[in-house]
């Protein structure tokens, strides 16, 4: 999430989306995303249930952190996506190929639990823009 954030932070003419705001949207796209690695979900079963989650399964343990991130976001006027934040939708067409090579090369890329490529990276930016679910 760390670098997704850091490459597209000053990327677009719209205006600058801060660090931690970026963080904060990308976060749900990105547990769906590292979700799917050996051991993750289990993880991140852990963390909702400290959060106060509750679920029978992991699965519904790993969507109930998604939801708790996102309703927290919304109490503070967090977007959800990047159209929501305003980003133009040629511009972020035009720029994603590029954000997305970036991203990936970012030292940060390098810890996350789920390898990624930057056409995989393209598509997860895809759907933190639209908003639709990350199923890959």
């Amino acid at each position: 999430v760390h670098s997704m954030a850091h490459k597209t932070g000053a990327a677009f003419s719209t205006g600058h989306i801060t660090h931690g705001l970026a963080n904060a949207m990308y976060l749900p796209y990105v547990i769906a995303y590292n979700a799917k690695a050996d051991g993750v979900a289990e993880r991140y079963a852990d963390i909702a249930r400290t959060m106060g989650v509750v679920g029978d399964t992991t699965a519904e343990l790993v969507e109930g952190l998604r939801a708790k991130i996102r309703s927290m976001n919304d109490a503070m006027g967090i977007p959800n996506t990047l159209k929501d934040f305003g980003i133009i939708e040629d511009e972020f067409k035009e720029k994603l190929e590029t954000i997305a090579t970036n991203a990936v090369g970012d030292a940060c890329t390098g810890s996350n639990p789920r390898p990624i490529d930057p056409a995989t990276m393209a598509k997860l930016f895809t759907c933190i823009y639209y908003g639709t679910e990350v199923d890959f």
